[in-house]
């Protein structure tokens, strides 16, 4: 098939990419001629692990490429994806006003039958409002169709190409039989594809991320519950997720959840809810305990330094709002190192693959390391806010000898307590009887 994906972020570089990759041709579209120059070039434009050798083995083979020019890019395209920003507004709604420009764009130049496909995460009623806009500017036969992603960040690729599921919302057959082609490479192994309305596909991804964001913040809870109780997160954590209807997933605690989905999708859900009549109690308490979580560390750390924190030296590993991506949106990191340097503290930092977008974030408020031990030098204390792998098995030894404090506040239980006893550190975690040395 040829298809036309509109916008190469996250979403979009991932879904060409990988549709070019079962024999699709593909035109990627987006308005900024830097990174379609980049692109074209072979330059990937987002760190994702997987991603790149698929990605060059498409553009040398020539069925992924790369355009600022809409028309050239949806000309000869049957499906045309819109995989485009929908950032939130003030009042945590979805600012649609890149999804409809670009609606308004594409039915001032289509003269045929088209299929439009909403892979944005986009509020119920979504379809509707991109369907007129394009009816508008044009009289052809169309059909707007919602097919959200549910992509992991560092997973992509696996998720896109063996996915759980696929959720199609259309109420046409003809577009219906489109899409199942297209993803039928995807689901040979049986997984499902879905079908459904268009609204109930769009709340449906909505629906996902606020149901695992609430599993996340339910964890936290329980975890200064076990705090205050005297019980042990990891136990319960454990005894609960081996029950089925629970799962395993998403029962870690942590300084909560950050990156580009959960917080702008759950806000999202409630502002819709809000507009609909109705009061979301349980995700408003979601994003408050959240909001909370984040800098949970930081009183322990006033506590253990009594007499201030002004021009103490705190080194941070993780900067990423999780593993395997370079994305600091949202991170958790963030908030903490915001509050510790309202405190006078000195930060140096080191994360993997984030450092760049942290760079830009914080310009010279922070200093950044070459690499784990770098960070740690000298520093008063460790903050562990991002749980990649190279940080679960460092050379302890190395540590002791040159960390000028043997202190470690592990914001995602990345090591066993008694473990750190046994080393001499002075240890805090999340929701776990830490066994306190130094």
């Amino acid at each position: 098939m040829k298809i036309a994906v509109i916008g190469t972020g996250y979403v979009g570089l991932v879904t060409g990419t990988c549709f070019a990759e079962t024999g699709n041709t593909v035109t990627c579209v987006d308005i900024d001629s830097a990174k379609v120059k980049k692109l074209s070039g072979g330059e990937i434009t987002i760190y994702e692990p997987g991603l790149e050798k698929l990605f060059l083995r498409n553009l040398r083979e020539g069925r992924l490429r790369f355009t600022t020019d809409l028309g050239e890019g949806i000309k000869e395209s049957l499906l045309i994806f819109l995989a485009l920003p929908t950032p939130p507004g003030e009042d945590g709604s979805a600012d649609l006003s890149a999804v409809l420009k670009v609606a308004e764009g594409i039915g001032r130049i289509i003269k045929e039958y088209k299929i439009i496909v909403d892979k944005s995460t986009v509020p119920v009623g979504t379809a509707e409002k991109v369907r007129n806009v394009i009816a508008h500017h044009c009289q052809c036969e169309l059909d707007v169709v919602s097919n959200p992603e549910f992509l992991r960040e560092g997973l992509a690729v696996e998720d896109f190409m063996k996915p759980d599921r696929v959720v199609i919302g259309t109420s046409s057959d003809k577009a219906k039989k489109v899409l199942n082609d297209l993803y039928a490479p995807f689901v040979r192994q049986g997984n499902p594809v879905i079908f459904m309305d268009e609204r109930s596909a769009e709340l449906t991804k909505y629906a996902a991320n606020s149901f695992l964001a609430t599993k996340i913040s339910f964890m936290n809870e329980i975890a200064i519950l076990c705090e205050k109780m005297g019980a042990d997160v990891d136990m319960v954590r454990r005894g609960i997720g081996s029950d089925e209807r629970i799962g395993k997933r998403f029962l870690f605690p942590g300084i909560g959840y950050g990156g580009s989905c959960f917080p702008k999708d759950v806000h999202a859900l409630v502002n819709s809810a809000g507009e609909a009549g109705y009061k979301f109690k349980i995700l408003e308490a979601v994003m408050d305990v959240n909001e909370k979580q984040k800098t949970s560390l930081i009183p322990r750390i006033k506590k253990y330094f009594n007499t201030g924190l002004k021009n103490k030296n705190i080194a941070v590993w993780g900067l990423a709002f999780k593993p395997n991506t370079d994305d600091i949106r949202e991170a958790p990191a963030l908030y903490v190192i915001d509050e510790l340097l309202k405190e006078g503290v000195t930060i140096t930092a080191f994360d993997p693959e984030a450092m760049n977008n942290a760079k830009k974030y914080y310009g010279d408020k922070i200093q950044f390391a070459s690499n784990q031990y770098d960070a740690i030098k000298d520093c008063d204390a460790l903050l562990i806010a991002t749980e990649w792998s190279e940080f679960r098995t460092p050379d302890f030894d190395k540590m002791n000898s040159i960390m000028k404090s043997k202190v470690i506040f592990d914001g995602r239980n990345v090591y066993e307590p008694n473990h750190m006893r046994e080393l001499g550190f002075y240890y805090e975690s999340i929701g776990r009887k830490n066994p306190l040395s130094s």
